[in-house]
């Protein structure tokens, strides 16, 4: 198997919504928020739902790199539930090996409202349920051996029994990949993700919010330097100014795509991700990788929800 992903298990319920919505229920537009099930379920009941589809930022991921003919897996922690059958039912459609067997939990599947603005922007609501339990028996061991790589997401990262699973698979894999996910997710580990990103990982994704965030920079010059003296890949998306590669001393760049109809941009950067690793696990030019990623995150934002037909 090239590469296994390991994330969290989450249904996307996909609304429509105004801007007025975001700022009535005390919402930032383009990032993340972890709520309860009784805050969930009441935001839930005032909206229209326009799709229900399997998610999760690396699930998102190792499903793209499964439609570019690659072999792939998932670990992700469902429960026995409707939603969590209809969970592995996608992965197992897109070909994606799921390591992970469902059991009558008492916490349901997490969900995610992922609620789009006139200007295709995507703000999330996520309740974790039982996808934030996941723990180190969770972790296939085998699977993460037989891998080439695996490929953890900064949502995953938590203190408890999730750490617990992240340093597990961290430490039977040979080559580390991650994203960090979200500015909220960076803000709240901030100190614990600088020490993934300069001394455990080998590739890292952030956006520029993201990795601006993380290293305190003032400026997208002091972004680059911190890139130039990190020594492993970091891989950096910056929306319509494209997206920008660094290893030691080497930057590479990338245009992003003119012209596009932009419908939402949900899992622009978990597919950017997908097309980059398709590129770096088939010996790709680091150049045609971040073409290769560019080419999907393009294609799934001008589509609603974050996974390609």
């Amino acid at each position: 198997m090239k590469i296994l992903g390991i994330g969290n298990a989450i249904v996307d319920v996909i609304c429509k919504v105004e801007d007025q919505y975001l700022i009535n229920n005390q919402l930032t537009k383009s990032t993340m928020k972890l709520v309860d099930e009784i805050e969930f379920q009441k935001l839930l009941s005032t909206l229209k739902i326009e799709e229900t589809i399997s998610g999760g930022s690396v699930a998102n991921s190792i499903v793209g790199l499964s439609q570019l003919g690659n072999d792939v897996g998932f670990i992700g922690k469902v429960n026995d539930d409707n939603l969590g059958k209809k969970y592995e039912e996608g992965l197992t459609k897109e070909k994606v090996q799921y390591f992970y067997n469902k059991k009558k939990e008492v916490s349901p599947t997490g969900t995610c409202l992922i609620l789009i603005t006139p200007d295709a922007e995507r703000t999330m609501v996520t309740f974790l349920g039982i996808a934030g339990k996941i723990n180190q028996n969770d972790i296939n061991q085998k699977a993460v051996q037989e891998s080439q790589m695996i490929f953890l997401e900064g949502y995953l990262w938590d203190e408890g029994e999730p750490k617990s699973a992240f340093d597990k698979a961290m430490s039977l894999s040979n080559t580390k990949i991650m994203s960090l996910s979200d500015q909220f997710c960076v803000e709240r580990h901030k100190s614990n993700f600088l020490d993934l990103v300069k001394n455990k990982l080998d590739i890292t994704f952030a956006n520029e919010q993201e990795i601006s965030s993380l290293t305190d920079a003032k400026s997208f010059t002091e972004v680059i330097e911190f890139g130039k003296k990190l020594g492993k890949l970091l891989i950096i998306t910056r929306g319509e100014k494209g997206s920008v590669a660094i290893k030691n001393q080497e930057i590479i760049e990338c245009q992003s795509k003119a012209n596009l109809k932009i419908v939402d941009l949900t899992g622009a950067g978990d597919l950017f991700a997908a097309g980059f690793l398709h590129g770096f696990i088939n010996n790709y030019s680091t150049k045609e990788s971040l073409e290769k990623g560019t080419e999907m995150s393009s294609r799934i934002i001008q589509k609603v929800g974050a996974r390609l037909d």
